[in-house]
């Protein structure tokens, strides 16, 4: 054999030999595609991140809302998304001077009030809950259930923002007018047999403010809150909130079951200057 040749076939048995002691790779078969995940009826978890604290203003949308539906005969939804939500409401008052409240023994309104205390040495805040217990508004709709209901109006419920209207009252008028009635409320619900923690009996929330010093403390010059706190309960129904109006032509008044936690006396800079809470 030639030279040339034998190279050529040495060379090629090496080809061969070093492709024999090769093993051969796997092949990996690509990823099977993830099937996307069947979707669920959206239900918002009652959590902080999710549902935060109702405040006023979404608080009044939903009472709209609802009077609304109660105007018209609309149905609503079978679950009412209100219940169990947390709210956080602040109530403006004194914003136009002090104001005497009730008398003793007199029943309460739900209205919060500032006064003068004697020589104008102290202000007296005060709020007594309204008895609803036996109102038309809850009549029907809890006796059974119900073995108190406390209420609270949400005043000036045209005004979404927390604070005094900036609107003053018109130096020509001939007398000073008459304040709207009150449309929306939040009734304090304490379930029959349950505990009595919280329930104020006719008795008013109260704060005395004292000056330091011999001087007395001045007037508020953008009033004071009352903060209410608290989870949205439910009517026998199942609603959040309930409405009623004595004829077509009336804003129907709409009151929201709650359960509160937490009542506390600000200052209009949101500084707490007491807070009472069940238990």
């Amino acid at each position: 054999m030639p030279a040339r040749l034998a190279v050529v076939a040495v060379a090629t048995v090496g080809l061969l030999l070093v492709s024999c002691q090769r093993e051969a790779e796997p092949v990996v078969p690509p990823p099977e595609a993830t099937p996307p995940a069947a979707s669920s009826p959206e239900t918002p978890p009652l959590n902080p991140a999710v549902n935060p604290a109702l405040d006023r203003r979404e608080l009044l949308t939903a009472v709209a809302a609802a009077a609304s539906n109660y105007a018209a005969g609309a149905s609503a939804a079978a679950a009412d998304p209100l219940v169990g939500r947390q709210f956080d409401v602040r109530l403006a008052f004194g914003c136009e001077g002090p104001e005497a409240p009730p008398a003793d023994g007199a029943a309460g309104d739900g209205l919060a009030r500032w006064s003068w205390g004697p020589e104008r040495q102290t202000i007296r805040l005060s709020l007594t809950p309204g008895d609803w217990t036996r109102s038309a508004l809850i009549a029907g709709a809890g006796q059974d259930r119900w073995e108190a209901v406390e209420g609270f109006w949400v005043a000036r419920a045209w005004m979404n923002a927390d604070g005094c209207p900036s609107v003053r009252a018109d130096p020509l008028a001939s007398g000073p007018a008459a304040p709207s009635p009150q449309t929306v409320g939040l009734a304090a619900v304490f379930e029959a047999g349950g505990s009595r923690l919280g329930r104020r009996n006719g008795r008013a929330y109260a704060h005395t403010i004292r000056a330091a010093g011999d001087a007395g403390p001045e007037a508020p010059a953008g009033g004071y809150r009352v903060r209410l706190e608290g989870r949205i309960a439910a009517f026998p129904d199942g609603r959040a909130i309930r409405c009623r109006a004595a004829n077509p032509d009336q804003r129907p008044v709409c009151v929201a079951a709650v359960q509160l936690d937490r009542v506390a006396f600000e200052t209009a800079g949101g500084e707490t200057l007491s807070e009472w809470r069940p238990g």
